[in-house]
């Protein structure tokens, strides 16, 4: 089985982005972040480049053969999305908040919006696999500890505990390696395989910004790791993580 994560930077490198979709129709799973669903107006701010307002519609458009699933964390047209091939018995598809709740505006800065988790259960012969999307808290002060972060990777925690299985969590941290709040999941525990492959940067040439590292893959000790890599497509400011597993 292969999955994918990625911050797809609101699809503001959507013809690339559209490119590397139709040449991996054998990816299992997608695990995707900043994903728009058929917005009016775009909620992030980032510069330079505009993204694209009908992201998921366009992800739908090429992956005919996957279940797209939207969960939104900023007025309802903007967060997460998990693509899964069909075929795959999917037992459960849902959604934990850990930063603030859904619904809720942030004052200034709208980045610092509330944060969940996407959580699909698929059924397999081995057992259940629990794969987890999460992009986590951005407050504008750079990606180390803060309570709201401890807060956020405590709350984490203690959801992924509740589920029985092999278990996947990947995305978007905005964390930097050494923070508590990372270690926090890694004492689960979970194998961080972007530490475990010496990993030295999880972000393209679109960031140019000095901190490399913003997006990982854990996984606990249920799951039988086959290859993990960062792949060289420049799609997004972020880069794209991929795993493969053996069930």
């Amino acid at each position: 089985m292969k999955i994918i994560t990625l911050n797809t930077w609101g699809g503001r490198v959507s013809k690339e982005l559209m490119d590397f979709l139709s040449k991996n129709q054998d990816v299992d799973v997608f695990c995707f972040q900043e994903i728009y669903h058929r917005a009016t107006h775009v909620h992030v701010e980032q510069g330079g480049i505009d993204p694209n307002l009908t992201l998921f519609d366009d992800m739908e458009k090429v992956l005919p053969n996957h279940v797209g699933y939207f969960r939104p964390n900023y007025i309802e047209t903007y967060g997460l999305a998990m693509f899964i091939k069909k075929g795959l018995q999917v037992e459960l598809e849902g959604e934990y908040y850990v930063h603030r709740h859904r619904g809720y505006i942030p004052e200034g800065e709208a980045s610092n919006h509330a944060r969940n988790i996407q959580v699909v259960v698929l059924k397999t012969n081995e057992g259940k696999l629990n794969i987890f999307n999460f992009h986590g808290l951005w407050n504008g002060d750079g990606k180390t500890d803060s309570e709201d972060r401890l807060n956020q990777s405590k709350k984490l925690a203690e959801y992924i505990m509740q589920f029985e299985g092999a278990k996947i969590l990947c995305g978007d941290f905005n964390l930097e390696p050494q923070t508590e709040s990372l270690k926090l999941i890694e004492n689960l525990p979970m194998r961080n395989l972007v530490k475990e492959y010496k990993i030295t940067s999880t972000r393209t040439s679109y960031y140019t910004k000095k901190v490399r590292f913003a997006d990982y893959m854990l996984v606990n000790d249920d799951v039988k790791v086959i290859d993990f890599k960062v792949l060289p497509d420049e799609i997004s400011d972020h880069s794209v993580l991929k795993l493969e597993i053996t069930l």
